[in-house]
């Protein structure tokens, strides 16, 4: 299981990774070109949200990688759900229902880690 935790906190860096970059290196009139839904929110949001992310992939994968504070990564993983659940209510406000899947899906995969590293699996 040790191995599946790895391997799924992998896969959850590269999405935030990419994700928050993705956010972070846009404009934002760029941006709200590529997501709508950031034409209703604050300006500031995608690049706040875009920080939390990156952050969060950091979070979730280094700490146990080089043996320093490895407790992070369970709270990195949480934090991380906690955006996604978050981003899965505006898509159910919005009615963007083909959004909620990769949205659901990110944060099913960071409950996965949270719950692995938090409970039976914890470094």
């Amino acid at each position: 299981m040790n191995v599946v935790l790895w391997v799924v906190a992998g896969l959850v860096a590269a999405a935030f990774l990419f994700s928050g970059s993705f956010k972070l290196a846009l404009t934002h009139e760029k941006y709200v070109a590529a997501q709508a839904w950031a034409a209703d929110a604050p300006s500031w949001a995608p690049r706040a949200i875009g920080v939390l992310e990156v952050l969060g992939a950091i979070g979730v994968v280094l700490p146990a990688a080089v043996d320093v504070a490895p407790a992070l990564v369970p709270v990195a993983a949480a934090g991380l759900a906690v955006v996604m659940l978050g981003a899965v209510a505006m898509h159910v406000v919005r009615r963007e229902y083909a959004a909620l899947v990769p949205s659901g899906v990110l944060l099913v995969l960071a409950l996965v880690v949270a719950w692995g590293r938090f409970g039976p699996y914890a470094f």
